[in-house]
């Protein structure tokens, strides 16, 4: 799920940036497919009706979307971009096939809206060449120069647009993000910071990584907490965010190699507010702003807590009584067993932000439908309107970025 377009004198990033795509290109490409977030505020309600977002800014930001990226695309991608430009000051760089964008648009009914918006200059189709398919090896953007994803990308790295979005293979867009817009100066890989529910509805807990490093080293780690920082400080608002280590128990002495080491070097950073360990039972107790692991463990924690939604409401639905006073139970209590799985699932939000590279990279499951994607450009747009850029870039000021 990778790419690549290294100038020919890189060849140490570009060996750093292979053996990313190597460990991350079979796990990410299917890790995000049924994720999808939005951080700050619910966009649905029980009828599925978006909620409307007044932002702050009036300045319309620019944002490339992968008009090709994911299972349905190019049909409810467009839909959602023409949505959300209704609803938010931003403007889509909408990158794919235009031939085959025009001929959806007129099928789905969206022509008309699609022209007036181009019109308007706040919607512009960008041609691409064929996109890379989810199936594909995150090698294959090297192969395919003009896939949508590479062409958005670029878009971001010639500052033309500040964000970028995409559907599709997750792991192409890691690729093309460390390839076309390089990794910030001092962070060794990027993670995908994914947005768990927890008690309290509005906050949710920041757990990375969640697939994009199955083996990482205690500076990783470190890195990791210093990213989710930054980000709950800017996206989810948190003044001072708690930070925790998932680990297997709350002592300091608990854990394997990584964990000890880890969290040595996180007791030892002034930067962040380390309240220690943070067992799995604590996750979603809101205990806790950011959640720091490994890929691997992050990614079965993710694939756990998907099973949860649906479970709950099986044990739930064979618990109510029979007959007919279990037929009016059921009518009083299904509008709430609805919220109940909207809050576990993760198919119900829209996007993550991939954490580390040299820009605002969205990750959308690959099953997005066009609410999906109003939250993942909602996503998009918070994180340009509050400079988490700016703020990450900052980072590299720091004395453990610069050994």
């Amino acid at each position: 799920m990778l790419q690549a377009n290294v100038v020919s004198g890189a060849g140490s990033v570009v060996s750093t940036a292979s053996s990313v795509v190597s460990s991350a290109g079979s796990l990410a490409k299917n890790t995000l497919q049924p994720l999808v977030f939005d951080p700050l505020k619910r966009l649905q309600n029980n009828e599925n009706q978006i909620t409307d977002d007044h932002c702050s800014s009036k300045e319309r930001v620019w944002i490339a979307v992968d008009a090709m990226g994911g299972d349905h695309a190019p049909g409810p991608i467009l839909e959602g971009c023409l949505d959300a430009i209704s609803r938010f000051p931003i403007n889509i760089k909408f990158v794919g096939q235009i031939k085959k964008i025009k001929q959806i648009s007129e099928e789905i009914g969206l022509r008309e809206i699609m022209d007036k918006e181009i019109e308007n200059n706040r919607l512009e189709l960008v041609a691409s060449g064929p996109p890379i398919g989810m199936n594909e090896e995150a090698t294959a953007v090297r192969k395919k120069k003009d896939a949508s994803i590479n062409i958005a990308m670029d878009l971001v790295k010639n500052n033309q647009a500040k964000a970028v979005y995409s559907a599709g293979n997750s792991g192409a867009l890691m690729a093309s993000a460390i390839f076309r817009i390089g990794r910030l100066k001092g962070i060794e890989r990027p993670a995908i910071g994914a947005l768990f529910p927890t008690r309290d509805q509005s906050r949710p807990v920041l757990v990375l990584d969640v697939g994009a490093n199955t083996d990482c080293k205690p500076t990783y780690l470190h890195q990791f907490a210093l990213l989710g920082n930054i980000y709950a400080k800017d996206v989810l608002q948190v003044k001072k965010p708690k930070i925790g280590l998932l680990n297997i128990g709350e002592e300091d002495c608990k854990g394997n190699e990584l964990s000890l080491k880890t969290f040595q070097l996180l007791s030892n950073e002034n930067n962040l507010n380390f309240l220690g360990n943070c067992e799995g039972r604590d996750v979603l107790t809101g205990d806790f702003d950011v959640v720091v692991c490994d890929g691997f463990t992050g990614n079965i924690l993710l694939k756990f807590l998907e099973s949860v939604g649906g479970v709950l409401l099986d044990i739930l639905r064979a618990e109510l009584p029979r007959g007919r006073r279990g037929k009016v139970g059921s009518a009083f209590l299904k509008s709430n067993l609805i919220r109940i799985k909207k809050r576990l699932d993760h198919a119900e939000h829209g996007g993550a932000l991939l954490l580390g590279v040299n820009g605002i990279c969205v990750i959308g499951h690959g099953s997005s439908k066009s609410l999906s994607v109003v939250s993942a450009l909602r996503l998009a747009h918070s994180a340009v309107n509050h400079d988490v850029m700016e703020h990450l870039n900052q980072l590299q000021k720091l004395p453990v970025l610069n050994r």
